[in-house]
């Protein structure tokens, strides 16, 4: 009976390996070696018994796998994965046994991390050999502008109220890369201070806990650790964020500050927080397929660098045709077409700010092939021209009509030797002045009634927005000053009229605005720029600039995530489109 009783309780202290659940990145777990885009070995091999053990890397996958050799048959290997640091993981993945008459096998390829489910994963390679060896984990120091462990740079903002513990005071910290690191003042010998960090926004934290934990010396009142990274970018981690936290010596409790991200930039701390919101697998921001689009064209136009690999994915993946209900209520028919012409322009909006941002030709042909379909629905036997919104034809409405201006007249600019498009455009251009859009007050109402007159609908930013883009892009593309003082009216109508305090405001935001409205004002903000840009009048950057500060300032937690409301009343609805809406406010007063 003692002999069971110790057996019991040795198998209880040992570390039982989790099933694993599988994790998709870029590819799916069990994808095989012999599709890795790359090879490398970051660790030494590891000898069990004379057999070589050696874990194999392709940063570009972002996926490892093992491989055992001048080994015997039955020998194993097979991979370990740990979400919390090492602590506990899932155990024997892609165990393989060597076949007879073989001297080595390999395991399948499993991915490093888990971007969409926000974690930060750790792999080593596991063998059997008349014994059972692992090499050490890969990657358990993070490493972005600097590595974890590294002495603060220049700068040092405090995104948060400092917390308090027994007449302590714990701060966060940022330098100017956006590393992080925390401190505790007023305090005595054996006070500590430690960082935490979290990749799902402050749920969990569990590979991230009292990282760089450190005392108060003897003789001192303060402390503070080193560095710690909040983005992962080997990872494919966005939005990671951190807390100070300390403890008074005498006691076990413990305080910290809120979480929150770095934000030295405010156009780079608006993209992290709405990649965070990023799909890479499906390479798309559910569930909204249009606005997916507006959030390609924000990411195209803000600058930040490192970023053309994402263009690339979701145009790789999404070029295909997709089922009802996959992507958009209505099926895809491939190249981002389906019967919402509005929903296909946006798409060709989007490849074209990605043409702009990397010369890559392919986004210029499909954004041309896209244009191509939307003209389909041009119809001048109604109402004299105008695009039909969908492919039933039943109603002509502002933002499909705008959305072909624009694209026409940036086709043009773009296409050497057009002529085509130049004409399209100003046929586009000259039928929306007189067409009854826009009313009496320059604002541009939804669309035209069945006998093609306005019908008094909603003023919605983007409506007035896509109108002054698309005016401004055919003054550039023809000279005429007419629509440069056309789109010059539609914006001075817009200053007026659809803003509180000089703030932008969504006539939904009286009650609650859905899914697609919450990204219209960063729509108009965009074109709004633009103008200000080409005319370069300082009313028109004045304003640009009020509604970027209104949204950092008034719009935005410590976790760089914006609102719905840009004056930052309440309620607030919060979310990527939001983000999105709220970027494009940033990127048109930083280009200004």
């Amino acid at each position: 009976m003692r002999t069971v009783l110790v057996v019991l309780l040795v198998f209880a202290s040992l570390t039982v390996p989790r099933a694993a659940a599988a994790v998709c990145a870029l590819s799916c777990d069990t994808l095989d070696p012999s599709r890795a885009a790359q090879e490398s070995f970051p660790l030494p091999d590891k000898d069990i018994n004379g057999r070589v053990l050696r874990l194999h890397v392709s940063g570009q996958d972002g996926m490892a796998w093992a491989s055992i050799d001048n080994g015997r048959a039955g020998d194993a290997v097979w991979l370990d994965r740990s979400w919390d640091g090492g602590s506990t993981w899932d155990g024997l993945l892609g165990k393989a046994s060597i076949p007879s008459t073989w001297t080595g096998t390999r395991t399948l390829m499993y991915n490093l991390t888990d971007p969409v489910g926000h974690r930060r994963g750790l792999l080593r390679a596991c063998g059997d050999a008349q014994a059972v060896a692992c090499t050490a984990w890969i990657y358990p120091t993070v490493c972005a502008a600097a590595c974890d462990g590294s002495s603060p740079g220049t700068g040092d903002t405090e995104p948060v109220p400092y917390a308090t513990i027994f007449g302590r005071t714990v701060r966060l910290h940022f330098d100017d890369r956006g590393m992080a690191w925390s401190s505790i003042d007023s305090g005595g010998s054996g006070d500590e201070t430690w960082l935490d960090r979290s990749w799902d926004a402050g749920t969990t934290w569990p590979d991230g806990s009292s990282l760089g934990r450190t005392s108060v010396p003897a003789g001192a009142t303060a402390t503070q650790t080193a560095t710690f990274a909040a983005q992962d970018p080997r990872g494919r981690l966005n939005g990671g964020a951190v807390r100070a936290c300390g403890r008074e010596a005498a006691h076990q409790e413990g305080a910290c500050t809120a979480w929150a991200r770095p934000a030295q930039f405010r156009v780079a701390a608006g993209v992290d927080a709405l990649l965070w919101s990023y799909d890479i697998y499906r390479a798309w921001w559910p569930s909204s397929w249009w606005n997916s689009a507006v959030a390609v064209t924000a990411l195209a136009d803000s600058g930040v660098p490192d970023l053309d690999p994402v263009l690339a994915r979701v145009f790789d993946v999404n070029r295909a045709d997709f089922p009802a209900s996959a992507r958009s209520s209505d099926p895809i028919d491939g190249d981002f077409i389906s019967r919402a012409i509005d929903d296909t322009a946006w798409w060709g909006l989007a490849w074209l700010a990605a043409y702009d941002r990397t010369h890559d030709s392919r986004y210029l042909a499909e954004a041309t092939k896209i244009a191509g379909y939307v003209h389909g629905f041009w119809d001048p036997a109604t109402c004299g021209g105008g695009v039909w919104w969908d492919r039933e034809r039943t109603y002509k409405n502002a933002v499909t009509s705008g959305l072909y201006l624009r694209l026409a007249a940036a086709l043009h600019r773009r296409l050497a030797g057009d002529t085509e498009w130049l004409t399209r455009a100003r046929a586009a251009g000259d039928w929306y002045l007189r067409s009854g859009l826009i009313n009496s007050a320059g604002l541009v109402n939804d669309g035209l009634t069945s006998t093609c007159a306005n019908n008094g609908q909603t003023l919605w930013t983007y409506n007035q927005g896509l109108a002054i883009g698309g005016f401004t892009e055919l003054w550039r593309a023809t000279g005429d000053q007419s629509y440069l003082d056309a789109a010059r009216r539609l914006a001075d109508a817009a200053i007026t009229g659809l803003t509180s305090d000089g703030v932008l405001v969504e006539s939904c935001e009286s009650g609650s605005c859905d899914d697609n409205q919450k990204q219209f004002k960063g729509i108009f903000l965009r074109y709004f720029g633009d103008l200000a840009t080409a005319a370069g009048e300082q009313k028109y950057r004045d304003f640009v600039q009020r509604q970027a500060d209104s949204v950092w300032l008034r719009d935005r937690d410590p976790l760089n995530r914006i609102g719905e409301r840009w004056a930052g009343a309440t309620p607030n609805a919060v979310d990527w489109r939001t983000q999105a809406s709220g970027l494009e406010a940033l990127i048109a007063a930083a280009a200004q």
